[in-house]
């Protein structure tokens, strides 16, 4: 491990596009603000499904971002830029940042932090930006989450599922979800789904039918590509949206469209990453406003399923590849570990 300075942190970079042994710890200068920026002390970063594809070299940088991996990061305050009014030095927040959160310290734009909810230690709120400025933006901005009956989520044992199946359960939505397993399907239950579907031994588009009377569900949520998006398509009832986050079996397939035209469907999906500030800084007032009380209330928690030091990046991602994990993967760093 090196040895950080006054003026250096420790960070972990990606020596070369490749497996996770290419997460390597190196020291680095200390990030500094722009005007509109901070630069938060990290405790803890959450490890995310597209910080392996930028690993892979499969997830490009977008300008002016850290070249480091890392979405979402909790701490404090440790520097304001000139034009932050709102923030001090000392405040703890947990934020999503355009990169740069596998480090002791990281800048992100200020309007992307948000406070930590009641009820959540500092560790835990880690996972919460990149997955739920995600979910916010997918399922309640493009999806009309508020206004749907029925969810089908796909990966329900995972980051994004984890959360996505607590949220709409709080809502009073009757929440559908896939799995690969019977311990999964026990897990995702407990979170509040109505409808766990082992995959391997069930047809969920069958399962989706009998349950809803042939209606369908109003909302699908995606991960998984391929010919799910054609079964996807079958599931949907009439006005229904399908919202596509990543194709992890591939997103060029042939599908029948006519479905999308009786039943007057929308297919829909994004890249949070890309998004401008302006509608970042939206999605943050949403979550503040909506979804953060929840966490005060205990009707939504984070999941974290595990912890690895910040300089074993590497084994998070073994972990994360491996797919035998439920929640949140974090990163801890030394500062996090000692306010324990």
């Amino acid at each position: 491990m090196p040895e950080p300075q006054d003026h250096t942190m420790i960070c972990v970079a990606i020596s070369d596009p490749g497996p996770p042994s290419v997460l390597v710890p190196e020291t680095r200068d200390l990030p500094e603000p722009g005007p509109g920026d901070v630069i938060i002390r990290v405790v803890a970063a959450g490890v995310n499904y597209p910080d392996v594809l930028q690993r892979q070299g499969r997830y490009a940088v977008p300008p002016g971002a850290s070249d480091l991996p890392g979405l979402e990061v909790a701490g404090t305050i440790a520097a304001v830029g000139s034009d932050v009014q709102h923030l001090k030095v000392g405040d703890a927040v947990c934020a999503l940042t355009p990169g740069g959160g596998y480090a002791e310290y990281c800048r992100t734009p200020a309007q992307q932090c948000l406070p930590i909810p009641q009820n959540v230690t500092m560790t835990e709120a880690a996972t919460l930006p990149e997955v739920y400025f995600t979910i916010w933006f997918n399922l309640a901005i493009q999806g009309d989450l508020l206004n749907a009956r029925r969810l089908l989520i796909h990966g329900g044992s995972g980051g994004i599922g984890s959360a996505a199946i607590q949220l709409g359960s709080a809502l009073g939505i009757e929440v559908f979800t896939t799995v690969s397993n019977e311990q999964d399907r026990a897990y995702c239950r407990d979170l509040g789904a109505a409808v766990v579907i082992n995959y391997r031994e069930e047809d969920f588009v069958e399962v989706v039918k009998q349950r809803t009377g042939g209606e369908g569900v109003d909302l699908v949520l995606d991960i998984v590509g391929g010919d799910y998006i054609q079964r996807n398509i079958d599931c949907l009832a009439q006005k229904g949206r399908l919202v596509n986050l990543y194709y992890l079996q591939g997103s060029k397939v042939g599908i029948d469209m006519m479905p999308v035209l009786v039943k007057n469907l929308i297919l829909t999906g994004s890249l949070l990453r890309p998004q401008p500030l302006e509608v970042k800084a939206e999605i943050g007032k949403g979550l503040i406003e909506t979804v953060w009380p929840l966490f005060a209330e205990g009707s939504i928690r984070s999941v974290v399923s595990e912890r690895f030091p910040l300089e074993d990046a590497a084994g998070a991602h073994q972990m994360m590849e491996s797919s035998k994990h439920s929640g949140k993967i974090v990163l801890e760093t030394d500062y996090g570990k000692s306010l324990r």
